[in-house]
């Protein structure tokens, strides 16, 4: 099998449906977002350092794509690239004009606001009235599960709290396109997959496109259509897996191992090749 292409799912596993949408009902409106060709290099002459080479990836609106690699390979490059926090040196990135929100590792509050007023900076940045505001905040706030938090600030809620805070400020820009970083990594277990599940949830209500970056490969199986994996430094894309959609859900389930453990073992190739 070439490099690039699609590989199997384990034996017995029907093809996951392309995309999620609400109420559960598979989403074909295109594309989302499309990169084509697209290569980043950070420097110039002998100190440059190519990040991306060229990258071509399409996700499909309502899709949720995870991207695996190992460090240093380019893939919270890939997702400033597509927030349009930084351009690439050669190549194409369109959204057709979606609105895009970024989700980081860090939930990144301000320590001296309360959890409502977090979410009320997205939206005052859009402009919306103080009213609206306060009302939007509050409806997000109960869309991740924390309703009643509106008055406490970060320093009182736990680390799986703040990142729904974080969520809800995500979800406040009104974005199509959604990209996170990392955002569960440095939780627990636990608290991962509860935000999985909430993650899920919203997905589908919402119908929102995810671009998802994570060094975790069941958490890419647990929650992704499709996982892409980037290769070492510079980064392209060398392997995409379709997620098979008529399984339990669950980290912890059969199937969701037994790709996890393929995906894995491409990885561990791919880093071998490079030594790493």
């Amino acid at each position: 099998m070439s490099v690039g292409e699609r590989q199997p799912a384990p034996a017995g596993l029907a093809p996951r449906a392309p995309a999620r949408g609400g109420s559960g009902t598979v989403v074909t409106g295109g594309e989302a977002v499309r990169l084509t060709g697209v290569s980043k290099r950070f420097g110039a002459g002998s100190r440059a350092v190519l990040a991306l080479d060229k990258v071509s990836l399409t996700v499909g609106h309502g899709e949720f794509v995870c991207l695996i690699g190992a460090s240093g390979c380019g893939k919270s490059t890939l997702l400033s690239l597509v927030a349009g926090l930084d351009s690439p040196t050669a190549g194409q990135v369109a959204v057709g004009g979606r609105r895009v929100a970024m989700m980081f590792q860090e939930p990144g509050l301000l320590p001296w606001m309360t959890a409502a007023s977090n979410v009320e900076l997205a939206l005052r940045a859009r402009k919306a009235p103080g009213n609206d505001r306060r009302d939007r905040a509050g409806e997000l706030l109960k869309t991740v599960q924390l309703e009643g938090f509106g008055g406490k600030r970060p320093h009182e809620l736990s680390g799986g709290m703040r990142q729904r805070v974080a969520l809800a400020r995500a979800l406040a820009q009104d974005a199509d396109v959604l990209l996170m970083d990392e955002p569960f990594g440095a939780l627990d277990a636990m608290t991962r997959d509860l935000l999985h599940d909430e993650l899920d949830r919203i997905c589908a209500e919402q119908a929102l496109t995810v671009l998802f970056v994570t060094h975790n490969v069941r958490e890419a199986v647990r929650l992704g259509d499709r996982v892409i994996v980037l290769s070492s430094r510079p980064g392209r894309v060398i392997d995409e897996y379709a997620v098979p959609g008529d399984w339990s859900r669950a980290i912890d389930s059969a199937q969701t191992a037994e790709l996890a453990g393929v995906i894995t073992g491409r990885l561990r190739e791919e880093m071998g090749r490079h030594g790493n």
